[in-house]
Order: C-alpha cells, then structure tokens, then sequence
C-alpha cells in the first residue's frame, strides 16, 4: 500500500466546522438585511420609478409584500429540498437566486420588472436561513448544535434590525458617494444619482464572497442524499396557506414589512377573516393529502415528537417577545425623544438612537444564544426557562420607563431581552433539530422559522390592535385644544401597556418549555435515535 493513502487526508481550513458556521453566517446576514432595508428606501423609490401619489401606492406596496411571500414561502420549500438533493447545491442555488434579482433589481425600469425582481431575490434570500439551519444541524453534533443555530438566530435578527438603519444611511449618504467616486476614481457620473441603488449592487461582490466561502467548505457539507420525488400537490396546498395566512395577518395590522411604526394604520379584521379561513381550509386540505401521501412534503409522523411539537410553540411565543422591543424602542424614540432643528435631523438622530439601543438586544441575542447553546446539551428545559423568565423580566421592566428613561437603562434592558431570547432560542431549536430525523432538518428549520415569523406577524397585529384602541379610547376624554400637551403621556401610557401585555405572553412559553425533555433521557444517543427515526416512513428516509 502506497504510503500517501496510509497517511490521514489532509484536512483544510474549510474542512473545520466553524469555517462552515462562519460562511453561512455571512450568507445570512446579507440575506436578512435584505429583507428590512427597502422600508426606509421606499420613498426614494418611488420618487425614481414615478409612481403616482396616492392612487400608485397600492401597486407600490407589491415592491414588499411579493418580497415577503417569495420569502416565506421559500423557507420551507427550499429547506425540504435540500433535505432530498443536498445543502451545498441548495444553498448556492439560493445565493444565486438572490444574486440575479440584485442585478435585475439594478436593471429595472418598470414597476412590473422590479417587483418580479425583488421576488426572485426574496425566494433565493429566505431559502438561505433554513438551508444554513440544517447544514450546522449536521455538522455539529448534538451538545454543539443549539449555540451554532442560536447564532445563526441572533445573525439572522442582527440584519432584519441593521437593514433600516443602513437603508437610511445609503438614501443619506449613497449620492454623496457616488459623486466622490466619479470626480476621484473617474467612475460613471450617473453613480452620483445612486441612493438605494447602492444596496443591490453591494450584494454582488457580498454574495460572491460568499458562495466562494462556501465553496471552500464544501467537502465538511457531505455528499448529497438520493434524490426522491418532490410532493407538487403538498408543495402547493402548503405554499398557498403561507400566502392566505399572510394576507390575512396583514390586514389585521401584522404585516412584518416595518415601515414607519408611528405611522401605522389599524388593521381591518372583516377584510381579514375570509384570507384566514382559505388558509385554514388549505392547511386542512393538505393535512388530508400528506395523511395518504407516499412521500410527503410535510410527514405528519413529525408531530408525534414532543420536542419538536413544543420547540415550534415556544418559537412562535418567542416570535411576539422578539417584535415588541423593534417596533416599540424605535417608536417609544421618535415620540417621545426625538430632537433637531429639521425633520431630516430629528429622524436622523432618533434612528441612531434606536439602533443604539436595539444593539443591546442583538449583542445579548448572541451572548444568549452562545450561552444557552452551550447548556442545551446537559438538557434542553433549563436554558429555554431560564431565557424565557429573563426575557420576560426585561419587557416587564421596559413596561415602566419613564419618558426621560436614561438611554444606558434602555440599552441594558434590551440586552437582558436578547440575553433571554437569544438562549431560548438556541435551547427550542437545538431541541428540535436533535428531534429530526437527518433527512427531514432543512424542513423542520423551515417551519421554526415560519412559526416565530407567524408569531412576529401575530405580535405586530396584536400591538398594533390594541395601541390604535387604546389611543381613541383615551383621546377621546381630551377637547382638541387640550390633545396636543396630553399626547406624549397618552403614547407612553400605551406603549408600557403594550411592553407589559407582551411580557406577560412569554409566560405562556413557560409550561410548554417544561416538557422538553433530553433527547438522552433514559438511553443512549444511538438508540434513542433509531426508535425516534422509526416512526418515519421508509419514503421519508430513503
């Protein structure tokens, strides 16, 4: 035997599973980025593309909402196919995907071209989360896996709260730029008129860079299971209840699209009702075709797993924690704390401020989820508890800010939130990726990011229902000359009803997080694996 192949193949930087963890984690964050930061280009937007104001407006909104049903509806679609066909093809299929709508993004002349765009750029960005969910599943072994998915987790909601802000800056700060560059480098002049153009032309060396990451990774993502059929009728009955349920959502005021949150209009319920109930109905259709299905999309077998039944609950309720302090902080900032001489410089410093303050949720968001990562392999219970009484305690605290609240208090009251968040979230979904067969986590990742993205959306609709009530209940005790100097205490008197109401909602997560139980809990890992996988059918693990 030659001596090459008795010696151990040699093993590269990509080989190591932290280089994994760090490519996908800068592939989703440009993704999530992506997904925020057209709220605050919007006007610019539509200013350039000469949509007429107010009758274009409804057509406009299609820039975001096709955005968010392409995303959506991507996450569990592309996660179960990466279950069937590999992470690594999937996953540079979703880079691409995101990398051609940039470009035609950059391209489009017409509302029509660019609100295709931007849905082909959503499919490809909402399919990296899970697709990067379920690569670090099987890479990391359980006991490792809950602080690398918590990470992911805290990446993920870094860019959906980063995108506003940096929009911001680009509508601020693009043209200036551009303008250097054309009179230092010699660059086209028409880069002088670039503002949120900046954007999707930074995502082409960015999701370059990282497809070549991953690339260099690709031996530790494995060889890609055998291919089986792709369930079109379970695909379609699925995608279409996604669709409904965020229609429905929307028009009750739960739309996670983040505009401007002072400015939100109440919901309509009766407009609401009709798009629920075709979601319901569709989710019923397809509960009946997966029950007689040979190889499902979604295998009902799943559900009989307590851990990953639990883990989606308690994933949803942490949904409703995590929206609250987004909109409620940069709200509370702008009402009651905002100053400058123009509009531009108000706004201007009211969203640094906010993004100040929210940096405590997000760092603690990663702070927690190392932590809770870290405990989740002597047991899933204690972490996820814990995070759920800290992040509680933290909004129950914000529930009494005062109107001149020190931003430093704020900023630690926010990082206890992320704190607990952030080891919640790596405890449920640890536990449920360690529930999963190996061939179903690209699905199940998919459905713990539906599942707090349905709580976020419940969340938003929630608040926005029972701030727009509260308001014209207490205005109305007030004559028009005396509203103005009561308004700044009516917002602060509902916006602590609402961080209130909302730490209240995390004990809801309490007794279901008790139920999670080790996955070791009475035998050994290999065992308890195989009992677990057996109640799959042989389709679904073939």
């Amino acid at each position: 035997m030659s001596k090459e192949a008795d010696s151990p193949k040699r093993q590269g930087p990509g080989d190591s599973p932290y280089w994994i963890l760090g490519a996908l984690a800068f592939g989703v964050f440009i993704a999530a980025d992506d997904l925020t930061v057209v709220s605050t280009m919007l006007p610019r937007m539509i200013v350039d593309f000469e949509i007429p104001i107010p009758s274009g407006l409804r057509d406009a909104a299609w820039i975001v909402s096709a955005y968010l049903i392409a995303y959506v509806t991507a996450m569990p679609l592309m996660g179960r196919l990466s279950d069937r066909y590999g992470r690594l093809p999937l996953y540079a299929l979703s880079l691409s995907l995101f990398l051609a709508g940039s470009l035609l993004v950059l391209s489009a002349r017409t509302l029509p071209m660019l609100i295709a765009a931007r849905a082909l750029q959503a499919f490809g960005g909402g399919a990296v989360v899970p697709i990067a969910m379920a690569a670090v599943g099987d890479r990391f072994p359980e006991g490792r896996r809950g602080f690398a998915i918590g990470l992911l987790a805290a990446i993920d909601t870094l860019g959906w709260i980063w995108g506003p802000l940096y929009g911001a800056l680009l509508i601020r700060y693009g043209p200036e730029v551009g303008a250097w560059l054309h009179h230092a480098l010699g660059l086209p002049v028409a880069l002088a008129g670039w503002s949120w153009q900046w954007q999707f032309a930074l995502n082409v060396p960015l999701t370059l860079l990282a497809l070549a990451a991953a690339g260099v990774g690709r031996r530790a993502f494995g060889t890609p299971p055998r291919a089986l059929a792709v369930d079109i009728p379970g695909v379609a009955l699925f995608s279409a209840a996604l669709i409904a349920l965020h229609f429905g959502l929307a028009r009750m005021g739960g739309s996670l699209d983040l505009p401007d949150f002072s400015n939100r209009a109440p919901g309509a319920p009766e407009q609401a009702w009709p798009w629920l109930l075709l979601s319901a109905l569709a989710l019923l259709l397809l509960l009946g075709y997966e029950h007689r299905a040979h190889a499902p999309f979604l295998p009902l077998e799943l559900f009989r797993r307590r851990n990953l039944v639990g883990a989606g609950l308690v994933n949803l309720i942490l949904g409703i924690g995590l929206i609250t302090p987004m909109v409620q902080v940069p709200l509370f900032i702008n009402t009651l704390r905002g100053e400058g001489a123009t509009p531009e410089e108000w706004l201007g410093r009211a969203a640094l401020r906010s993004g100040q303050v929210l940096s405590g949720l997000t760092g603690g968001m990663a702070l927690g989820a190392l932590i809770g990562g870290w405990a989740s392999r002597w047991g899933y219970r204690r972490p996820a508890l814990i995070g759920i009484l800290a992040a509680a305690l933290a909004l129950g605290l914000a529930a009494r800010w005062e109107a001149e609240e020190p931003f430093g208090r704020m900023f630690r009251h926010m990082a206890l939130a992320g704190l607990g968040l952030g080891a919640a979230t790596s405890a449920v979904s640890a536990a449920a990726l360690d529930a999963a067969p190996p061939t179903a986590r690209g699905l199940v990742s998919g459905l713990l990011l539906i599942l707090r993205l349905i709580g976020m959306s419940l969340g938003m609709a929630g608040l926005t229902a029972w701030g727009t009530s509260r308001f014209e209940r207490m205005v109305a005790a007030y004559t028009l000359a005396e509203l103005p100097a009561a308004l700044p205490a009516i917002t602060l008197a509902i916006l602590r009803e609402i961080f209130g109401l909302a730490a209240l909602t995390m004990g809801l997560a309490l007794p279901i997080a008790a139920t999670l139980r080790p996955l070791r809990e009475g035998t050994s890992a290999r065992s308890t694996r195989s009992s677990q996988d057996s109640v799959i059918p042989d389709s679904f693990n073939s």
